[in-house]
């Protein structure tokens, strides 16, 4: 994929695994000076969970469907999925057995939408962009009054 517009970098945090969770989005225009960086924060919600929505999230943001886009991500869950295309088979049985497929149906929707592209990044190794959606996620997951994640299961 050669026509990259856009590198998304996205990171997700949870303290306790469930617990308080945020994530952390960094995005930027391939070629010019736009950078944008976005994060929320929940109160009952896992690390996975903060990975996905993150991408979720970032997916949403892009104004024009057909856009080129690199999502850089820590998250093998996330990677592995896609890049693995086991939500193909997961999709067929509407998510049986699956966790987070609420999750995994929004991320479709944006997905098909865009002409997107992984790449995993060892996490917490000094790459400049994961490091500060780490801080974002993780700065997110301690804010006050944060966010119910109704899609949260413990189960």
């Amino acid at each position: 994929m050669d026509n990259i517009q856009v590198h998304i970098y996205t990171d997700g945090a949870a303290r306790g695994n469930p617990g308080p969770g945020g994530y952390g989005i960094v995005m930027e225009w391939v070629g010019k000076p736009y950078k944008k960086e976005f994060s929320e924060g929940f109160k009952h919600t896992t690390n996975n969970r903060m990975e996905l929505l993150a991408v979720i999230e970032a997916l949403k943001k892009l104004k024009n469907e057909g856009t080129y886009v690199k999502v850089f991500t820590d998250s093998k869950y996330v990677v592995d999925t896609v890049e693995k295309k086991w939500y193909v088979k997961w999709e067929k049985t509407n998510f049986k057995g699956k966790k987070n497929p609420d999750l995994w149906k929004l991320f479709l929707v944006e997905y098909r939408k865009q002409h997107v592209s992984f790449q995993w990044i060892k996490g917490h190794n000094n790459h400049r962009q994961n490091e500060r959606c780490d801080t974002l996620a993780v700065a997110a997951s301690k804010e006050r009054n944060l966010k119910e994640d109704s899609g949260f299961n413990p189960s």
